[in-house]
């Protein structure tokens, strides 16, 4: 990747992290952990992998996104506020009465979300079944999708990753955050998930494991994603859950946060000066 565009990225991710805290600290209440740990990732299909068009959200030839793990919609909205789909001034609207950006995200409210998810498991079946309706109408478009290591306790997920490989399904690129944590505390402590990458494999999809905090890595595994045709692709992302929140990066009970304006502006501030 050209240093000026991944200098360009991250500075990108910088202002959607900014946006996410600062959106979630209006409601006082929300997802800060899984929402900041895939920041880098949406920065970079937003800013640079994917088609998309912000004056025409339904565009039929566009790329798609399902954040299957969709309790990350604050980072989702302030991507796409950032990118242009919407104001700015909806982000401060989040999950308030009459909102267009609810807890979850939702594809009935919100210009340039593809799918509405939340219920664990069932938007990677729907990004599945995007990628197989794409194939069948012959679009050139990808599917991208972005799943939990905790949702990947659920049994659809699996049963999805079965069909998807049976399918050869290649127009569909998938990611796992793998943060290591989930609601009730650390994967290794609820229900242990290594190996990943060996499991994916198994199911007959291409796979590749980075870190998901790098922007040039993770565009470096899109790109060989891309470049085979023969098998879905799964990116295992190691994240940090929280990451460049300095009060929820790391800690054990950071999936969703009580914080006021006061304690954002903090995080902001650190967040500016590279702490």
């Amino acid at each position: 990747m050209d240093q000026k565009i991944e200098s360009y990225l991250k500075n990108q991710a910088k202002e959607i992290r900014k946006l996410t805290i600062e959106e979630i600290a209006t409601l006082g209440t929300g997802h800060i952990g899984g929402a900041m740990s895939v920041v880098d990732l949406l920065a970079l299909l937003y800013f640079h992998r994917m088609k998309v068009d912000p004056a025409q959200p339904c565009w039929e030839d566009r790329d798609q996104l399902v954040v299957s793990k969709g309790h990350s919609g604050p980072a989702v909205y302030a991507t796409l506020a950032l990118k242009g789909f919407f104001p700015k001034d909806w982000l401060f609207t989040l999950n308030k009465g009459g909102t267009k950006l609810p807890s979850h995200c939702d594809r009935n409210l919100t210009p340039g979300i593809d799918m509405t998810t939340g219920s664990l498991g069932q938007g990677f079946s729907a990004a599945i079944g995007i990628a197989l309706g794409l194939r069948m109408d012959k679009k050139a478009s990808t599917v991208y999708t972005i799943i939990g290591d905790g949702e990947s306790n659920e049994g659809q997920i699996w049963e999805g990753a079965l069909f998807a490989g049976v399918q050869k399904l290649s127009n569909l690129v998938a990611f796992t955050d793998y943060n290591k944590q989930q609601l009730d505390g650390f994967i290794k402590d609820i229900l242990p998930m290594e190996d990943l990458a060996a499991k994916w494999a198994a199911f007959n999809w291409f796979t590749q494991e980075v870190d998901g905090h790098d922007i040039a890595a993770l565009d470096n595994a899109i790109e060989k994603a891309l470049a085979q045709k023969e098998k879905p692709s799964m990116i295992v992302m190691n994240t940090i859950k929280g990451k460049g929140c300095n009060f929820a990066e790391g800690i054990e009970k950071n999936h969703s946060m009580v914080f006021d304006m006061e304690k954002a502006r903090e995080a902001i501030a650190a967040l500016e000066q590279g702490e």
